[in-house]
């Protein structure tokens, strides 16, 4: 389900994208391309007007002039005087038929009214028309000029091709089309590796929740049996043996009630039903109490429990008053279950101007590194054999859940000389 789901929003992003940047490049290639032909066009005037310029102050055509501006603009000219055709082909050869320039005039004539009749010997400017026109498929600009002379006037037809000028607009488009083939691939590279980082989570949460149903399944399946097969022996059982029956199914039903409550905890706070009522606490009171709550358990089990608090006064901390006695309830609990008889629980407070660090030690077995993060998982125990029956590896995860809801922090320490050091640092 999640590769499908990969897939498709890979190709939807990458179809999304390229898209926009396809429509991008469109635009930059029209404007381009319209900047590029307008330029080229005022090149075209300009140069038109500078040949009219140079004719109209000589006396005399200089054919080598007219052969080298051919070359540098690359210009094919027809003059004609008073109907007498120019010819400097042997400077400068023309490749075009004379209809061309019939045409150019043709066109100069019809559309904006060139008559070389008009000129006459009085005529004092020169007048000259700058168009595009097509002929014979190909695309040129073309001009024709009118420049009086004392005994007549110098007709002028330019044409100049458009084809070098397609071949760059050409060679543009091919360059943005691959740009665009290449940006699309690129994206694509890019959303495939994105799309799974923002599935990815996804995946592990299906993955956990799959874990969770099935580790759920199993810890409830226990006591279930366990309660089942009691009632099953109750019914042919002795009156004592029924009260012991009867006694293990209401510590296998409290049992069950405790990880219901844990499981919905949880649950809370993964829909964001968990709520946390904060107000200013004394948390060294707070920890004072847990201590009392505790010591007749670590005394029964021959624990040492210790505290340690600052002698100047703690800062309040704004929190959830009954989250933080949760929080340290469990803590107290893991560490008094997990120590051995003769060991020793130590808890202290460390307060700053900026934070307040809690910390609970014991001197047991200690945590390995590589599970110093797995035991805040849910249904993780260090105890593989599942021997402990009070404990159902959801305690740590909660109590991180609560401490991350007071944007705090929760981590685990190696306890000096051996053992496991819960540490809990929360912001003023």
């Amino acid at each position: 389900m999640f590769q499908k789901l990969h897939i498709r929003l890979t190709l939807f992003c990458t179809f999304i994208c390229g898209m926009i940047l396809i429509f991008m490049s469109l635009i930059c290639l029209s404007v381009s391309e319209k900047e590029s032909r307008k330029r080229h066009f005022s090149d075209f005037r300009i140069n038109i007007s500078m040949l009219v310029n140079h004719l109209e102050s000589q006396n005399v055509v200089s054919y080598t002039w007219l052969s080298q501006f051919c070359t540098d603009t690359h210009f094919e000219l027809d003059i004609l005087d008073n109907g007498s055709r120019l010819v400097f082909d042997a400077l400068n050869p023309t490749s075009l038929d004379e209809d061309y320039f019939t045409r150019v005039r043709q066109k100069a004539k019809t559309d904006y009214g060139l008559l070389e009749e008009s000129v006459t010997a009085d005529s004092i400017l020169s007048t000259h028309e700058e168009f595009e026109l097509t002929i014979n498929g190909e695309m040129y600009y073309s001009a024709m000029a009118l420049i009086p002379k004392h005994n007549g006037a110098l007709n002028i037809a330019a044409l100049y091709s458009l084809s070098g000028l397609h071949r760059r607009i050409l060679f543009q488009r091919l360059l943005f089309a691959g740009a665009d083939i290449f940006g699309i691939l690129l994206l694509g590279i890019f959303f495939w590796f994105f799309t799974w980082r923002m599935i990815h989570p996804l995946v592990i949460s299906r993955q956990k929740q799959a874990e969770f149903v099935a580790s759920a399944s199993h810890e409830l399946r226990s006591p279930l049996t366990v309660m089942l097969s009691c009632l099953s022996a109750m019914k042919q059982a002795s009156p004592a043996e029924a009260e012991d029956f009867s006694r293990t199914i209401e510590l296998e039903g409290k049992r069950m009630s405790r990880l219901i409550d844990d499981m919905l905890t949880l649950s809370g706070t993964d829909s964001s039903h968990f709520a946390i009522h904060k107000q200013p606490a004394e948390l060294d009171t707070l920890l004072l109490s847990a201590y009392e709550k505790f010591e007749p358990l670590a005394r029964k089990k021959s624990i040492s429990l210790h505290i340690s608090l600052p002698d100047e006064m703690v800062p309040p901390c704004l929190c959830d008053k009954e989250r933080m006695e949760q929080v340290f309830a469990i803590l107290l609990d893991n560490a008094i279950s997990y120590t051995p008889t003769k060991g020793t629980v130590l808890l202290s407070l460390d307060a700053s101007s900026e934070r307040l660090t809690f910390r609970i030690a014991d001197n047991g077995a200690g945590i390995p590194d590589e599970e110093k993060e797995a035991v805040f998982d849910r249904f993780y125990r260090c105890d593989k054999s599942h021997k402990d029956k009070t404990h159902f590896g959801l305690g740590l995860c909660i109590a991180r859940e609560i401490i991350q809801m007071h944007r705090g922090k929760l981590w685990i320490e190696d306890t000096p000389g051996g053992g496991a050091t819960f540490v809990v640092a929360l912001n003023l």
